[in-house]
């Protein structure tokens, strides 16, 4: 889920963070539990098999890009493709009758992703038409973007996204380095080797820089001078570094995110921020009351 900040003091119910809205009671509440809350045991194997669809409908889309495989089997593709599609069109309607505010979710990054993993589907069906107008494979293959479905099932997923923010002052000071040193090792290279080599342009150059530092090597532009050769492995030699510093960064900060605290998917019912510690006892985003965490129960408890 995608979670909004507000200035809700402790204890508000309602109001700025009042986002989705978690259901009082009924057989809303326990859907509710079921989907969005991944630390009870059925909203664990709810993920699990979600996952698990997830996963196939997206083989199923690669393999039907195969043009051997696709004549083979496209009555059975086409039943998958459609059983599928049924199975994220039932989450969809369970997602939005479950929260109070199914617009706000239907309106969301994710809210977004389940509607984009389904639409291809209709469209390509409802509208044949389309196929004058633009390539049929382009709606196919936009079932592709059911892979981000699995970003709210997999709380991973959050860690790295939060480490990745947390460290991104870091990351900006060290790509402006790396831009640095490819502006001017491809301008030297640009005045070293020349036209005649290749290096036609500036621009060219320092796309030879880029490919050379990342140890990629295409091959297509390659130094023919002695000194242009001890540029190229001194590039090379650098290239190793970089790629350690942006790994570095983001394993030490998710490393010190690891140590502060225990993250649980545990979720605001309210603003529907996630990873708050096992014992809190209100949101660290907007300040809402958190119900009382219990790992294996169906249903959290009122604290």
């Amino acid at each position: 889920m995608n979670p909004i900040k507000t200035t809700a003091g402790p204890g508000t119910q309602a109001g700025a963070g009042d986002v989705l809205g978690k259901p009082l009671s009924g057989w809303r509440l326990r859907l509710y539990t079921i989907i969005f809350e991944a630390d009870t045991r059925a909203g664990r194997l709810f993920d699990q098999i979600l996952i698990a669809v997830i996963l196939l409908s997206v083989a199923v889309v690669l393999a039907d890009s195969v043009q051997s495989l696709s004549e083979r089997m496209h009555g059975v593709f086409f039943v998958m493709e459609w059983a599928f599609t049924l199975m994220f069109t039932l989450e969809y309607v369970a997602r939005l009758s479950c929260v109070r505010h199914p617009w706000r979710y239907a309106t969301s990054f994710f809210g977004i992703v389940d509607l984009v993993a389904i639409l291809p589907t209709y469209l390509a069906l409802l509208f044949p038409e389309l196929h004058a107008l633009i390539d049929v494979r382009i709606l196919r293959l936009l079932r592709i973007f059911r892979v981000f479905k699995l970003v709210a099932y997999v709380t991973e997923y959050q860690q790295l996204g939060r480490a990745l923010v947390a460290s991104r002052r870091k990351i900006l000071v060290f790509l402006s380095a790396v831009l640095m040193i490819v502006l001017i090792m491809g301008t030297l290279m640009y005045v070293v080797e020349g036209p005649q080599n290749g290096f036609t342009s500036v621009p060219t150059s320092v796309y030879w820089a880029i490919t050379t530092m990342t140890t990629v090597g295409f091959g297509d532009i390659t130094p023919k001078t002695d000194i242009g050769r001890l540029i190229s492995s001194m590039m090379m030699l650098v290239g190793w570094g970089t790629l350690a510093v942006p790994t570095g960064i983001v394993t030490a900060e998710m490393t010190a995110h690891r140590m502060h605290r225990t993250p649980t998917t545990r979720t605001c019912h309210e603003c529907l921020t996630e990873g708050h510690a096992a014992d809190a006892r209100f949101c660290m985003h907007c300040g809402a009351r958190l119900t009382r965490y219990h790992a294996e129960d169906a249903e959290p408890g009122p604290t």
